[in-house]
């Protein structure tokens, strides 16, 4: 039987709580997602992303029409969900859905950026955001957690193309891809969750940078 009603617990974190263990759940399973990407054969890593997405998502949504279900799940994962999940669509949900889009329509290279602004970027800009954030731009938004979402981008860019031996204006392009992450993580778009739309404009905005600096050689 279907049932529609609302939860209301007490104790769940607002998205302006620093709420570590979400903050470190997240880093965790996105850095996962970046290593299955870049060390597991594409077949093999578009499967499990594939077959995590066909699993949770329809879960999620299922869980927003039945009651029961939905306590089970708030229950089993309350360490990590926000006050706002409850009786809405999870993060997980956009995030999955965020990097099968850009697995599936950008660079290896690209994608492997832009999973790994979304595994530390995103939860440090928002920690110094919420702990530092004086200075409001949009929202919950503040000049201090885009300056460590920038910071964050810039030296991940460096790290991951030095790693990969790309040395032709990597330190430019490392800043450049700074501000891309640091855009991203910042501009909202309607109402869509942050984790869909920082990978995919982290991914578009790095596959013009990547084109212009002619970088897509070293990613084929």
């Amino acid at each position: 039987m279907i049932v529609e009603t609302n939860l209301t617990y007490n104790g769940f974190k607002n998205k302006s709580e620093v709420h570590l263990a979400r903050k470190i759940w997240h880093m965790a399973t996105v850095f996962i997602m970046y290593a299955a990407w870049v060390y597991l054969p594409y077949w093999l890593s578009m499967s499990i992303l594939s077959f995590s997405w066909l699993i949770l998502v329809p879960a999620d949504f299922f869980r927003k029409k039945n009651s029961k279900f939905n306590r089970y799940v708030v229950g089993v994962f309350r360490s990590i969900m926000r006050n706002s999940e409850l009786n809405r669509l999870a993060g997980t949900t956009y995030l999955l859905t965020g990097a099968l889009v850009i697995t599936l329509f950008f660079n290896k290279g690209v994608v492997a950026l832009s999973l790994l602004f979304l595994a530390f970027a995103d939860p440090l800009a928002s920690y110094v955001g919420i702990k530092y954030g004086k200075d409001k731009l949009f929202g919950h938004k503040s000049v201090q957690g885009f300056i460590a979402a920038f910071a964050v981008c810039a030296v991940l860019s460096f790290i991951y193309l030095f790693y990969n031996q790309v040395q032709d204006y990597i330190l430019i392009v490392s800043l450049l891809a700074g501000l891309i992450g640091a855009l991203a993580e910042l501009i909202p778009v309607a109402k869509l969750d942050d984790n869909f739309t920082m990978p995919v404009f982290s991914s578009i905005g790095l596959s013009v940078l990547f084109y212009f600096f002619d970088y897509f050689s070293y990613f084929s």
